[in-house]
């Protein structure tokens, strides 16, 4: 079984060298990077990742044009205000962070009735995906038909990862069946495009991917942050207050580029990228496993305009790999 793996990935990395010449060798025409998924038409395939940005309102977004973005992915909202998990929530290390912010947000009708109509009247033109959180069904729901109903959202990205209160606090995303329901009852609700975003913390991705697609998920996005803890060996204590939390940043790329091929092989849905974007290289590494655009978060901690910096750089990447059309990546291996 490995000796014909090892073999078919051979093949196609032949194929994939035959391609290229053929390609660098007609290409007069600008490199098209656009992307058109389910309820996004994007510039660029490129959007920071839920909570990086909050409502486009962090400090930092104040000096950034937005419409640079492919699309924004607000901050995760529930159906009540959250006033979050003690400081410190966030440490940032060299290549890697991990928090336990705990959901801090104002709750869905602050949201719908402030933070979007700010946002959209300043940037009436860029994509807008609503992060969905909750502690039953019955809160997700809601917040997905309240966000849905406002018309000032694009899509919704349903954050799977939040820990279910009639289930001991089990994320929903870690049991395929409950992630069904869950989708299920969500595009119930709503009239716009659903994209789940699934965790890395299963011991079978696929098997929630398949199922969230039964559910009649219309994307997917792959992966959230990986369940961890850092300890301080000088203060001989926690980073984080809440002990554990979610490790992000440039230790996750492998596993997500491993998960986003592993479901690609498994469904046709839609995928949004996520983990560990540092470079240019990186998106098209997470093309080449299967997805359809990308999200960056932490590296916007060294880089507050990584994700123009990464659109910009990208056609003239793709150009120099003899590429004109971004999603001529994903015919590569699959």
């Amino acid at each position: 079984m490995v000796k014909s793996f090892i073999t078919n990935c051979q093949n196609k990395k032949q194929m994939f060298q035959d391609f290229l010449t053929e390609r660098k060798s007609k290409m007069t025409t600008p490199v098209d990077i656009t992307v058109n998924l389910p309820g996004l038409a994007m510039k660029n395939p490129i959007m920071p990742a839920s909570g990086t940005f909050g409502y486009g309102d962090f400090a930092w977004c104040q000096s950034l044009d937005l419409n640079r973005l492919g699309a924004l992915v607000i901050k995760t909202t529930t159906l009540e205000e959250r006033e979050g998990n003690p400081q410190p929530q966030i440490w940032v290390g060299d290549d890697f962070s991990i928090n336990a912010v705990g959901l801090k947000n104002p709750g869905i009708d602050c949201v719908i009735k402030e933070k979007l109509p700010a946002l959209k009247e300043k940037y009436p033109d860029l994509p807008i995906i609503g992060s969905v959180g909750g502690s039953t069904m019955e809160d997700y729901c809601r917040v997905a038909e309240l966000f849905s109903q406002s018309g000032r959202v694009d899509a919704l990205e349903l954050n799977i990862s939040c820990p279910n209160v009639h289930e001991g606090g089990m994320a929903f995303g870690t049991d395929p069946k409950v992630a069904m329901e869950l989708t299920q009852k969500v595009k119930a609700v709503i009239d716009c495009p659903l994209y789940v975003k699934l965790t890395p913390n299963v011991t079978d991705v696929v098997s929630v991917a398949k199922a969230v697609e039964e559910g009649g998920a219309d994307g997917l996005t792959l992966i959230n942050t990986l369940f961890g803890m850092h300890i301080d060996v000088e203060k001989r204590q926690p980073v984080i207050a809440n002990v554990m939390g979610g490790v992000s940043g440039k230790p996750l790329k492998a596993l997500a580029v491993r998960m986003v091929y592993q479901v690609r092989q498994a469904t046709n849905l839609p995928i949004i990228g996520v983990g560990g974007i540092e470079t240019v290289d990186d998106v098209i590494e997470l093309f080449l496993a299967g997805a359809n655009a990308v999200q960056v978060g932490t590296a916007h901690f060294k880089n507050a305009e990584i994700c123009d910096h990464l659109a910009q750089a990208l056609p003239q990447r793709l150009h120099e790999l003899g590429f004109d059309r971004l999603d001529h990546l994903a015919q590569i291996f699959h």
